[in-house]
């Protein structure tokens, strides 16, 4: 009975525990780490630090190689049966989302080569980046093509595990055998679910390494040193916006989108994907949503589901911010054609991971290591990738639904609430004086009242 007695308030405790956002849980224990940093900076430096740098970047980086290579099988191989059928649509889609990703890079080079989150703001680091050589076409080749998989896979080379990734998704497309590749990609599809939830419990740990890293960066640097943070969650919030602005909403024009219908259907999935800051959570609302504002149920159901592995703007600009936010506070400094070079291989290796929370700290952990940046400096930005995740993952939802209606106007088969057009009504005139027995008289008022109760609802 006292045992009973005891377990009960303690599950309560738990329960009520468990469901508190994790960006309270974010905030609390990055107050305690900046309080640590000043009070006990030894303590700070030799113990809380290894939460992040001995155990939750070690974590994320056992992850990746089984996560990008399932998500690439099944992000590329998964959709060739319908990139084949819809042939026209297809080719569409891609043309529209490699265009705009490109717009997207070239977004996040400018905003940092203006801005410059990072200059000036050099850490001090007790792991030191690994300065790379001169760029040649023969070096990079080197580190992207493998000698064999094994050696990528035990090396965590991120890029050459992306290059057998694409290599084998595209060798899958061209198996006849529907058997035989539908248990591949059955196969990586658990894969890939598997290794999500892998690292949805990795993620858990997320407070407790941004706590460690911000005592161990307040011991080493002063609490002044986390003005810089600052620094990059505005710029990344301008990159975002000044994208919206410049960019899909004179396409939104140009498409002749309806803006204030457009914007009342995308406002419910914007407000889940911003608070849960995953577009899987605002999929099936998106989805529902944009076929009620008219676009063809085929057009759809294929442009947004292909759009959350082709078409990613927002994780562009973020992952492009990020990587030169490092290497600026590291004090390393890169051409342009190496950024441009560099920006196109993020690309790659973010393909698929638009509805994982947080997934963007994998891939540019993984860079870092490819590029020889310090990782350290990766648990400082984790900090602050929960407010960041928020308004990258809006813009990824909001660029696809945008694409969802551009495409089907562009296809001639957007209806605004699913009204008929002027050639509707005639051609439907032509077959009632045709048909004239086909139109009773008492059925007239029921559709007439039926069209009335939709447009009152729209």
């Amino acid at each position: 009975m006292a045992v009973s007695n005891v377990t009960g308030p303690l599950r309560g405790a738990y329960r009520r525990l468990a469901k508190i956002n994790m960006l309270w849980w974010i905030l609390v224990c990055s107050a305690i780490g900046i309080l640590c940093g000043e009070v006990a900076p030894d303590f700070s430096k030799d113990y809380l630090s290894l939460l992040s740098t001995a155990i939750f970047i070690p974590m994320i980086k056992a992850v990746i190689v089984p996560l990008i290579f399932s998500l690439l099988v099944v992000g590329i191989a998964g959709h060739g049966d319908d990139l084949t059928r819809v042939g026209r649509l297809g080719l569409k889609c891609l043309i529209y989302f490699v265009g705009l990703t490109v717009i997207a890079i070239f977004f996040g080079l400018a905003w940092s080569a203006i801005i410059k989150p990072g200059a000036g703001d050099q850490l001090k680091l007790t792991i030191k980046p690994t300065v790379s050589g001169n760029f040649t076409l023969a070096g990079e080749l080197n580190n992207i093509i493998p000698v064999s998989f094994a050696a990528a896979w035990v090396g965590n080379m991120s890029l050459q595990i992306t290059f057998c990734g694409v290599m084998f998704a595209c060798a899958l497309m061209f198996v006849k055998d529907s058997k035989s590749k539908n248990t591949m990609l059955g196969f990586f599809q658990g894969v890939s679910d598997t290794m999500l939830e892998v690292v949805k419990l990795v993620m858990r740990f997320t407070p407790l390494a941004i706590g460690g890293s911000l005592a161990k960066t307040v011991a080493s640097n002063g609490i002044s040193s986390l003005a810089v943070l600052g620094k990059l969650i505005g710029t990344v919030y301008i990159a975002l916006i000044s994208f919206v602005l410049l960019i899909l909403l004179p396409m939104a024009l140009l498409m002749k989108v309806p803006i204030i219908p457009f914007l009342k259907a995308v406002r419910k999935p914007l407000i889940i994907a911003f608070t849960t800051a995953s577009s899987d959570a605002a999929l099936a609302p998106a989805l529902e949503n944009m076929i009620l504002l008219g676009c063809p149920k085929h057009i759809a159901s294929f442009v947004i589901p292909v759009g959350y592995s082709f078409n990613l703007d927002g994780t562009t600009i973020y992952l492009g911010l990020a990587v030169l936010f490092v290497a600026q506070v590291s004090g390393i400094t890169w051409s342009v054609g190496e950024q441009i070079e560099r920006m196109f291989l993020l690309l790659l290796m973010s393909k698929g991971i638009a509805g994982i929370p947080r997934a963007s700290i994998a891939v540019l952990s993984v860079a870092c290591v490819q590029w020889g940046l310090p990782t350290e400096v990766i648990s400082i930005v984790l900090g602050i990738d929960e407010i960041c995740d928020m308004a990258r993952t809006s813009l990824n939802l909001f660029g696809n639904c945008l694409a969802c209606v551009v495409i089907s106007i562009s296809e001639g088969e957007f209806r605004l609430y699913n009204e008929p057009t002027e050639e509707d009504r005639l051609a439907k005139q032509v077959m009632d004086e045709e048909n004239p027995s086909v139109s009773s008289e008492p059925e007239q008022p029921t559709v007439l009242h039926v069209h009335e109760e939709k447009k009152m609802d729209s």
